[in-house]
């Protein structure tokens, strides 16, 4: 969660790249939620996510274009980070409504964020993203050996 060593000592390696991503997804808030519509028009929101340590746990409402196009493609792209320390996951998507959603999970996303969906407005779902691919780097140093993850599976 830092920027890349110095050019001395050279781009972080990728055991460095897994573990601050690690700590990204377990610490930070928000996170960017790309997905796109059957006509490939793009959309990307900020979203709460809580992590279960394999997976990803959205809330949006079901009627919202970011839910929408997840029900519809179950597929999502999410950013963490910035642009000099990016963590890219491309994940699948699965909604759970509030019935299926466990107890354990709304509760934990709720303690996390201190917002609970459940609360809110009906329209509000829950989406399991399980991470498919995995990318971490921060500068073009780190371009080579970005991806982490590949078919679920860490590499690192």
């Amino acid at each position: 969660m830092t920027a890349p060593d110095s050019p001395s000592t050279g781009p972080r390696s990728p055991q460095r790249r897994k573990r601050e991503a690690l700590e990204r997804l377990a610490k930070d808030n928000d996170l960017w939620a790309a997905t796109a519509d059957a006509t490939g028009e793009p959309c990307l929101v900020p979203l709460a996510f809580w992590w279960d340590g394999e997976a990803v746990w959205l809330s949006t409402r079901e009627t919202n274009p970011t839910g929408r196009n997840m029900c519809a493609s179950g597929r999502v792209r999410l950013s963490l980070g910035h642009t000099r320390d990016v963590v890219l996951v491309h994940g699948t998507a699965r909604m759970l409504t509030r019935d299926e959603l466990p107890a354990e999970v709304g509760d934990a996303f709720a303690a996390k964020d201190g917002w609970d969906p459940r609360e809110s407005h009906p329209s509000y779902m829950f989406f399991r993203v399980v991470p498919q691919v995995l990318q971490a780097w921060g500068t073009v140093a780190e371009m080579t050996g970005r991806t982490l993850m590949r078919d679920g599976k860490w590499l690192v």
